[in-house]
């Protein structure tokens, strides 16, 4: 019968080595797969430093020798516990200091970060000016004004998705889209994703083919294909994955969620905004700068003022928790949670406003008991957070949505989160409705301080005459107040169309060659017009060219939205 090998004890040196390696492979591991920043103001580096701590014990402990064992001497309990200590003593003492150390500093670090104990720090970390609606906000252009939300421009590209049959089998829309300013108009993109890990593998060669466009004036959604796939992506999952691409570059950064832009030719990057804590060691989260990763080679770059093209660098949701504390903390912590005084907190939602080739994050602001009623908005550049408050006491976004749903309850259409425009000088929620598909339907203007004036248009330039015409009619905004571009002559033609159910006729003026384009619904004279008649029209930006009336090349379309017949053509005499 063949004899056993009795395998010896591990020495005291050969299982500290072997408990060493046993740490260093899960804590790669761990590092591998979380990615912790090897960072002192990082939660997460000291979750790390204490799963390693702990990993070494418990091997340690596995195997070494029992200090109990070979011995046929009686131990009391005591002289066991002594045992016990010795050995805790010579294997484990280090890394149970290092590990009580962690945890102290850890504690303390969030102790002294709170902001009971430093209020006017949390305070100053945001920086707000005061502003004055009418003169800071212009009036934009229609083709300017965004008429989607998140949820419907990410329906239009997964659906644009669809259309491609040589990708839809290998990959998918990827849900994830980022809303920028290119080439000066609002749109979102977004990468295209992997389907599977099927499809991963056999497509990683030559990365994502393409990108998704959705311009949120037209509606009109876009694959753009790049001559050499992205191979830098949330969709990667071993070492391309963007996440731990920044890590192993910058392995002491902390960094916020990467957010998907392209430039001003169209080529992708990730923008990986830097995150500092700015108050004792936890406390006082902001952003210094950002590393902009190629998505396609990986080539990257730490920059700390960013590129004027790059439109995304502070998130909303940082800017909102950031007046929060500006709000809140106005005469110290205590008044914050008790007394309350003069304490001011952003709404619930947000949304985005182009101008000056930036991108501009809206919310409201209320009091402290965030009833129905704004005390004003901020507005804040997501690229440099520039940020100015506007006095605009009136109805939260919420109270806006319901009254805008309230005109529209017998079609079922659902508000979307309101976009802040002005409109004649009024602070002005703009509204698109959807319906049951996501699909948006119709258009609403509610007026900040009077939010029962409400218009409705299945176009915003319809939209925006009946608001138009509200404000004169309610006397908010007196007519000599309103935009007084306008053109008078003769009538030379007139030609009529109807544009998702509503009738709008075009008029051209005697040596001209542009059109005005009048609603019947706002302005019902108009049917009684007659070629010869002598007209002045109230009119506002130029529209997009009008498919009606392609036949008349080259064509300036303009939004008319008051009509005064100053005098009618004299009447066909008889044939005799």
């Amino acid at each position: 019968m063949k004899k056993e090998k009795i395998r010896k004890p591990m020495g005291r040196a050969g299982s500290l080595l072997a408990s060493l390696v046993i740490t260093a492979i899960v804590g790669f591991a761990y590092f591998y797969v979380s990615l912790p920043a090897i960072n002192p103001q990082s939660g997460d580096f000291y979750s790390f430093l204490l799963l390693l701590c702990v990993v070494y014990t418990i091997s340690v402990f596995l195997l070494s020798t029992d200090p109990l064992k070979g011995t046929t001497v009686l131990r009391t309990p005591k002289e066991k516990v002594k045992d016990w200590f010795q050995f805790v003593k010579r294997s484990c003492l280090p890394v149970l200091i290092l590990f009580a150390a962690v945890v102290l500093v850890a504690v303390v670090g969030q102790i002294i970060s709170m902001p009971v104990f430093r209020a006017s720090a949390y305070r100053e970390l945001l920086t707000v000016q005061t502003g004055d609606f009418a003169t800071d906000i212009a009036e934009i252009s229609f083709k300017e004004i965004p008429t989607l939300d998140r949820n419907s421009a990410e329906y239009l590209g997964d659906r644009q998705m669809g259309t491609l049959s040589d990708m839809v089998s290998q990959f998918e829309y990827s849900n994830d889209s980022t809303q920028i300013n290119y080439q000066g108009r609002p749109v979102r993109v977004a990468p295209i994703a992997y389907a599977d890990l099927i499809k991963w593998f056999t497509n990683r060669g030559n990365g994502l083919p393409a990108y998704v466009v959705v311009d949120m004036v037209t509606q009109e959604a876009t694959v753009t294909r790049l001559a050499e796939g992205m191979k830098y992506s949330f969709s990667e999952p071993l070492n391309r994955n963007i996440m731990r691409h920044l890590r192993f570059q910058y392995p002491t950064m902390m960094f916020a969620t990467p957010e998907f832009e392209i430039d001003e030719q169209g080529h992708p990057w990730w923008i990986a905004p830097r995150v500092v804590k700015t108050i004792g060691l936890f406390g006082g989260i902001d952003i210094q700068g950002a590393v902009l990763v190629d998505a396609v080679t990986g080539e990257s770059q730490y920059y700390e003022e960013v590129p004027t093209w790059v439109d995304t660098l502070y998130v909303p949701e940082l800017i909102m928790q950031q007046y929060d504390y500006y709000g809140t903390l106005v005469h110290g912590f205590i008044n914050s949670v008790l007394g309350q005084r003069d304490v001011t907190q952003t709404t619930s939602g947000y949304n985005y406003i182009a101008m000056n080739d930036d991108v501009y994050m809206y919310t409201g602001v209320t009091s402290a008991n965030a009833d129905q009623s704004n005390l004003g908005f901020l507005l804040t550049n997501q690229r440099t957070k520039e940020t100015h408050f506007y006095t605009a006491p009136g109805a939260t976004e919420e109270a806006a949505k319901l009254s805008a749903q309230g005109v529209v309850q017998d079609l079922g259409y659902v508000a979307t989160f309101p976009i802040l425009l002005n409109i004649a000088g009024e602070p002005t929620y703009f509204i698109p409705l959807k319906d049951a598909t996501n699909l948006v339907k119709t258009y609403a203007m509610v007026n900040v301080a009077q939010y029962q004036i409400v218009a409705t248009g299945t176009t915003v330039p319809a939209c925006e005459q009946s608001y138009i015409q509200m404000l004169s009619d309610k006397g908010v905004t007196q007519v000599e107040q309103l935009p007084q571009t306008e053109a008078k002559g003769t009538v030379a033609e007139i030609r009529t169309a109807v544009i998702e159910g509503n009738s709008f006729y075009f008029i051209r003026l005697q040596g001209e060659k542009d059109f005005y384009s009048l609603s019947a619904a706002q302005n019902r004279e108009v049917v009684t017009l007659n070629v010869g008649d002598t007209v002045t029209i109230q009119y506002a930006q130029p529209l997009p060219p009008n498919p009606y009336l392609d036949s008349v090349p080259p064509l300036s379309i303009y939004d008319g939205y008051v009509l005064h017949i100053n005098s009618r053509a004299p009447a066909a005499s008889p044939a005799s």
